[in-house]
């Protein structure tokens, strides 16, 4: 069952980080894009600026923040994912490799607790 209720938070968070994006300007592109390796959460434009979006989410902060799972090695992973994407795009322009970090209540809401965006995380 934790198996499902993990998927079914990413989701959401995924959902609730679409929402905002949304409002604040962005057009989204993409979400859950399969590359060979792994899924790039959300890819969207800003400008003229391409976003890809990892989306992070956790019930609560008992056992850490979200932001704690982004080490250099997921970091790694997002780079090698948004390469494979402009170039099988053949995009051409900036691009940058953004992390929203969702909080849920821990209380079963849908409702962010806690909704951060980082941009540009790997510089």
């Amino acid at each position: 069952m934790r198996g499902t209720r993990h998927l079914l938070l990413g989701k959401l968070g995924e959902m609730r980080a679409r929402e905002y994006l949304e409002r604040k300007g962005y057009k989204i592109l993409e979400q859950n894009y399969k590359t060979r390796r792994a899924e790039i959460d959300i890819v969207a434009r800003k400008g003229s600026t391409l976003v890809i979006v990892e989306v992070r989410s956790t019930a609560d902060e008992k056992f850490g923040m979200p932001e704690e799972t982004l080490g250099p090695r997921k970091k790694r992973r997002l780079l090698w994912n948004a390469k494979a994407y402009v170039a099988r795009k053949r995009y051409k322009e900036l691009y940058r490799i953004d992390a929203i970090c969702v909080v849920f209540r821990g209380d079963g809401s849908d409702i962010p607790m806690r909704l951060t965006h980082y941009e540009n995380i790997l510089t």
